[in-house]
């Protein structure tokens, strides 16, 4: 007998939860746009066919917002270079973005397009959650400077949340 208690009944995933793993999905494509070059029609199709809540290589993929991650992926996009010269400003000197791991850039990318645009989502929301999606590829001391620099970040676009100075 399969003990299911602490699953979720079936359709009541939070959606917090499909939002976290748009968010994981999302920073996926931009890694895989950024190292393969891929365009962002190819990854749509791939992710939301092949990825996005099913099952690869033994490893199941949570049921995410789709709509989010579309509007993650393209807002980066869409406006990487104007998010780019931000996360420079916002890197220690001497550690320009272009010196970053390509995962770590994807993070870092979509967590100020969302600090930026997603004023539906609590700033400070917005880090925890991109920290936590840095966790899963990097180790502690880099999931402190992805804090850092979107904090600061955070402090730009929403200075009454963060408080300013």
């Amino acid at each position: 007998m399969v003990d299911n208690s602490k699953k979720p009944p079936a359709g009541t995933e939070k959606k917090a939860n499909r939002r976290g793993a748009a968010r994981l999905a999302a920073v996926q494509a931009l890694y895989q746009m950024d190292i393969a070059g891929a365009g962002i029609n190819d990854i749509f199709a791939e992710f939301e066919s092949h990825w996005l809540g099913n099952e690869v290589e033994g490893d199941t993929y949570l049921p995410a917002e789709a709509a989010f991650f579309r509007d993650v992926v393209s807002g980066v996009v869409r406006d990487q270079k104007k998010l780019d010269p931000l996360i420079d400003e916002a890197l220690s000197k001497g550690w320009p973005l272009k010196r970053i791991e390509a995962i770590l850039r994807a993070v870092l990318r979509a967590g100020a397009y969302e600090l930026e645009h997603r004023k539906d989502v609590p700033g400070r929301v917005v880090v925890s959650e991109y920290v936590d999606v840095a966790n899963a590829f990097v180790d502690r001391e880099e999931t402190g400077m992805v804090n850092a620099v979107l904090d600061q970040i955070g402090h730009q676009f929403r200075g009454d949340e963060f408080g300013r100075g």
